[in-house]
């Protein structure tokens, strides 16, 4: 899978001279994944099939997905782009030393997320990645267009050649970013139950928790494990709602 299989995301794109050019820079540097989610432009018309040039295959087959979620369906690692600093633990990385991580498990699906053209990512967004890069620009004018910054990025990881070792069994076992969603889901829905969240802060404090387990890089059988707990917490809760009923 590797540099070609690596997913390119755009998140709402309203342009389609962005769309096209990105399908250029993209074929430039030999990736080939393009995943539009929930375009606000038309990925072949006409403005877009010019800018592309000898890229339209690559929007032909771009895939169409409603949702981020939908469309990282079996990644095991993303990274979002974002230009906003935020009051986060997660660090905002540069993109010439964060992304060859994405390539590191080539026969690994995974993705690079790129933001909407005028607002970029919302947080709710951002928290399906598990590392942000931020494209270090001059400070009086850090604004680039989203064409540009694909390409800055598709050339960084174009740099990177994987090492000629076998990487580690435990590496084939990474959890996908969908198992960790419902993992998630589960934890919210329990914490809600027992009163550790409240309705008005849990999307803060379930970032905290994403952002956690998101440096741990959870393996299949992990995430299998944590859910297991919160079953198992679960029926604990209810059989003694049952027993204090009686």
């Amino acid at each position: 899978m590797g540099l070609a299989g690596l997913r390119i995301v755009l998140m709402e794109p309203a342009g389609p001279i962005n769309v096209g050019s990105i399908a250029r820079v993209m074929k430039n540097f030999g990736l080939h994944n393009l995943v539009l989610v929930n375009p606000q432009c038309d990925p072949l018309a006409e403005e877009a099939v010019k800018m592309a040039v000898h890229a339209k295959e690559i929007l032909e087959s771009a895939v169409l997905a409603t949702t981020l979620p939908e469309a990282l369906h079996g990644c095991v690692r993303a990274i979002a782009t974002t230009a906003r600093v935020r009051d986060w633990e997660t660090p905002l990385e540069n993109p010439r030393t964060a992304l060859p991580w994405l390539l590191e498990s080539p026969e690994l699906p995974a993705a690079l997320i790129f933001g909407r053209e005028d607002r970029g990512l919302s947080n709710e967004e951002l928290n399906y990645a598990q590392r942000f890069v931020r494209i270090p620009t001059n400070e009086n004018y850090s604004s680039l267009n989203l064409a540009s910054a694909v390409g800055i990025c598709c050339y960084e990881l174009a740099q990177y050649t994987a090492p000629p070792t076998t990487p580690p069994p435990s590496q084939t076992e990474l959890a996908t970013l969908d198992m960790l969603e419902t993992y998630y889901q589960q934890l919210e829905s329990l914490l809600l139950d027992i009163g550790y969240l409240y309705p008005h802060t849990a999307v803060s404090r379930m970032a905290k928790f994403r952002q956690l387990y998101n440096r741990s890089h959870l393996q299949t059988q992990e995430v299998a494990m944590l859910r297991g707990i919160l079953r198992q917490i679960e029926w604990a809760l209810k059989s003694r709602g049952n027993h204090e009923n009686l």
